[in-house]
């Protein structure tokens, strides 16, 4: 066990490597465009950028999650890193998609990187601060967006996009280099060596990967066309599969028995329903914030300045994370998590009911920020409590998974929602941008009054909490 000096650095270690996920994230939505036009294809197809990364994410996420439950958790992380730098580089390098399309399917690994990183930290760092820790690794990501979009918008701004992708690859590269200082070396002597699940962990890839591409590729094949509707069947049954393997392997890749625990089955639920929303917030406000005023909504941002849109959700999240580490001891982690999601459905409702002003975007985004860290850091945290260490890897990265899904979902009724308020420009109507903020802040509400509702059947002293 390090001790409290090494643990951290440990702990500012694995926080840099997890800002990776950031950097990497922040490439999608602003750039869509702009790769649309130096590569000479349809934004449509541009889309794909989103769609593989997500994909490749979705199937690599409780892979690496289940490998970090085992003793190579410091060298999966340096090779993970490793194939994301490689994605970076082929991106940056590119001058086909199909070829810019490969880089972006290996950067998608860099969704599993948080999950590897929190299975560290509750390893080597001192028990005292195990849960502190965690939650700072679990808000790095919505943290590091509010960094890594302004960054993306004026490397693109001032430069080519292929500059974007140079400075990932430059920020992975001297994650390697942070990682190889600050994490122990060697494998970890007290993880168990079991065998992975190469059954289950194919099922699920094949299922999870069937399911996002329906429901990202939904919009655009029709709802109701018959590869739509067979990709969702096929998915459900492929997943179905996976639940009965999974309750019959000895060694499984996720525990499914593990994840019916109350407090983790609340982090998951709620995982679903705020990746959805989470996502709808922040790929509705960018689109305000570079629309022509002539929209109605739009505020005619320029690329340079429209990722400091997404900065105050940075500050919230930062801001949410430092409180919670000083409340850790003071409050329930079952009374925070619905704090955070109230803070969310305020933020979604402020949006909703006001959103063509610079100012209540940013306001929005920063109380946004704010329920979010709140939110984030109690998930992995409720789970951490609940779970042995030897299955934390693969249940915070199921966590990660669902935020996924959930955060598909999002894209997905928000492009129905555009496609059926569209104006002679192909541009959104008014009427459509209030909608999907309506539906973002619909799903918040919903999640907070199922978590209030929780908190009220189960307070101390009820006949349903069992005390």
């Amino acid at each position: 066990m390090p001790s409290g000096a090494q643990g951290t650095r440990l702990v500012q270690g694995l926080v840099y490597a997890a800002l990776s996920t950031a950097i990497v994230s922040s490439l999608g939505m602003l750039l869509v465009p702009t790769v649309a036009e130096e590569l000479d294809v349809s934004v449509n197809t541009a889309q794909w950028m989103l769609t593989v990364n997500l994909l490749v994410g979705a199937i690599a996420t409780p892979v690496m999650g289940r490998l970090s439950d085992g003793p190579d958790k410091r060298r999966l992380l340096l090779a993970s890193l490793g194939i994301i730098l490689l994605g970076s580089v082929i991106a940056a390098l590119a001058t086909t998609f199909p070829v810019f399309l490969l880089g972006r399917a290996l950067q998608g690994l860099s969704y599993g990187i948080v999950p590897v990183t929190i299975s560290l930290a509750r390893r080597y760092v001192q028990p005292a601060k195990v849960q502190p820790s965690i939650s700072s690794l679990s808000v790095t990501v919505s943290t590091g967006i509010g960094i890594g979009y302004p960054l993306t918008g004026i490397i693109a701004g001032l430069f080519q996009f292929q500059i974007a992708f140079w400075f990932a690859a430059l920020f992975v590269l001297s994650a390697i280099l942070v990682v190889l200082r600050t994490v122990p070396a060697g494998p970890d002597e007290r993880a168990p060596r079991l065998p992975f699940d190469f059954g289950g962990a194919a099922l699920l890839g094949l299922g999870l990967g069937a399911l996002l591409l329906a429901v990202s590729e939904g919009p655009n094949w029709g709802w109701g066309s018959v590869t739509t509707v067979g990709t969702f069947i096929g998915a459900a049954l492929v997943l179905a599969g996976w639940v009965l393997t999974e309750l019959r392997v000895g060694h499984p890749l996720v525990n499914l028995r593990v994840l019916r625990t109350g407090d983790v089955l609340l982090a998951n639920g709620t995982a679903v329903g705020l990746g959805a929303a989470m996502y709808i917030a922040l790929s509705i406000s960018s689109l305000v914030a570079q629309a022509p005023v002539a929209t109605g909504y739009g505020i005619a941002l320029p690329v340079f300045w429209a990722g400091f849109v997404m900065f105050p959700l940075s500050v919230g999240s930062f801001t949410a994370n430092r409180v919670v580490r000083r409340l850790a001891g003071r409050i329930r982690l079952t009374t925070l998590l619905p704090l955070g999601t109230a803070l969310m459905a305020a933020s979604g409702t402020m949006l909703w009911l006001a959103h063509s002003a610079l100012w209540e975007i940013l306001l929005g985004m920063l109380v946004f920020g704010l329920g979010m860290g709140a939110s984030y850091a109690a998930m992995p945290a409720l789970i951490e409590r609940s779970v042995a260490t030897s299955e934390l890897g693969s249940s915070v990265s199921f966590n990660q998974v669902l935020r996924t899904v959930g955060s598909s979902f999002g894209t997905a009724v928000s492009a129905a929602i555009f496609a059926t308020h569209l104006e002679p420009d192909l541009r959104p109507s008014s009427a459509g941008i209030t909608t999907a903020f309506g539906l973002g802040a619909a799903l918040c509400t919903a999640v907070f009054l199922v978590l209030l509702a929780h908190r009220f059947i189960h307070r101390p002293g009820s006949r349903a909490s069992g005390r």
